[in-house]
């Protein structure tokens, strides 16, 4: 049983704490919280009957830890991770891995030292869809890469961004594609390989944020075909889709849905027997504000410790995309196209 602890207790530690509370991963319990804001960690404590902290130092001399789950804000991940790693255990950092390559490569390095191993929360990868794309990539179905899109097309209106300070700044959160999009351009070039450049343009339209809310980018992969990332929180009176487009010279698929949940298109050019079911047993994930697939993640967490297997989504890997997010955001800035692996790679992004 491994005994999982929780920094940060905002919005997103609902879907990680119940998880973990409600023993919904086998071999995993919640074991106590910590939030500088003691409000926040008490009510999540008490939900839990649980020790609540406000100094994650304290809590991790005084109770038993195997894992702390990082969840606080994005500009703030580094130096948790960094301090955290000086007690052996291993750690899990929401998305992004931090704000800043610089200390993408510090975390990395403590965690290593410290001999503790680094995941990086992306959820939707762990989706039935996505799963089954996956799988169809792998096995070379769609040939030639043509074409790869993500659209997401979300609401968030100023009570969002009102609800905390760090909202929407450069120094702590950044904007739709650091925050909300970050998953999405996460997969996009999980699927469709490394990319060569980009050229982005990017507004804030309906609220009062440094970040931007509606951003467009277009990419040129390294094996020829070419990307779309449509990002906007926007989006009125409400959310309409978080979705994934991936199209080559044999077939095409269409995950659509709030958040990469239903299979509306599945097509190839050779088809097989099981291309019949595929739109119905791979589309059963339900509406859920946070994507689906934090249990299956949770559960390769706690395999990868358990049995000592290599983590899909580590420090490197966690840092590769935010190396993509933060050329998107240097060529949003310099008003050009921007070179991966050419050029030094840096925005304002995670910036006071």
């Amino acid at each position: 049983m491994l005994r999982f602890a929780i920094v940060g207790c905002g919005r997103i530690a609902k879907r990680h704490s119940e998880l973990l509370g409600f023993d919904k991963i086998k071999n995993a319990s919640l074991v106590s919280v910590c939030d500088i804001n003691e409000n926040k960690a008490r009510k999540i404590g008490q939900q839990f009957n649980i020790p609540h902290y406000i100094n994650m130092d304290e809590m991790m001399e005084k109770e038993s830890i195997d894992v702390v789950s990082v969840l606080t804000e994005s500009g703030n991940h580094a130096k948790h991770v960094i301090n955290l790693s000086k007690y052996g255990k291993h750690l899990i950092v929401e998305k992004p891995i931090a704000l800043k390559l610089s200390d993408a490569d510090l975390m990395i390095k403590a965690c290593e030292k410290n001999d503790c191993k680094l995941f990086v929360v992306k959820q939707n990868r762990f989706n039935l869809p996505v799963v089954k794309l996956k799988q169809a990539h792998e096995e070379g179905r769609f040939g030639k890469l043509v074409l790869g899109t993500v659209r997401v097309r979300w609401s968030r209106y100023q009570s969002y961004y009102d609800q905390d300070s760090w909202r929407g700044t450069w120094a702590l959160d950044g904007g739709v594609l650091a925050n909300q999009a970050s998953h999405h351009i996460d997969m996009l070039q999980w699927l469709m390989g490394d990319v060569e450049s980009v050229f982005a343009k990017a507004n804030t339209s309906l609220v009062d944020i440094e970040g931007e809310d509606t951003a467009v980018v277009t990419l040129k992969f390294k094996n020829g075909a070419l990307g779309i990332i449509e990002a906007t929180t926007a989006t009125r009176p409400n959310d309409l889709e978080g979705s994934i487009s991936i199209l080559g010279e044999k077939g095409s698929v269409v995950i659509s849905g709030f958040s990469v949940n239903k299979m509306e298109s599945w097509a190839f050019v050779d088809r097989q027997k099981e291309d019949d079911d595929v739109l119905t047993k791979y589309s059963v994930n339900p509406p859920n504000v946070y994507g689906f697939g934090h249990q299956a993640y949770y559960e390769h967490v706690v395999d990868s410790i358990i049995n000592n297997k290599k983590q899909l989504i580590d420090g490197i890997s966690g840092k590769k995309s935010l190396e993509l997010i933060t050329a998107i955001y240097q060529s949003i800035e310099t008003k050009k196209e921007v070179f991966l692996g050419l050029e030094t790679i840096q925005s304002k992004l995670g910036k006071n």
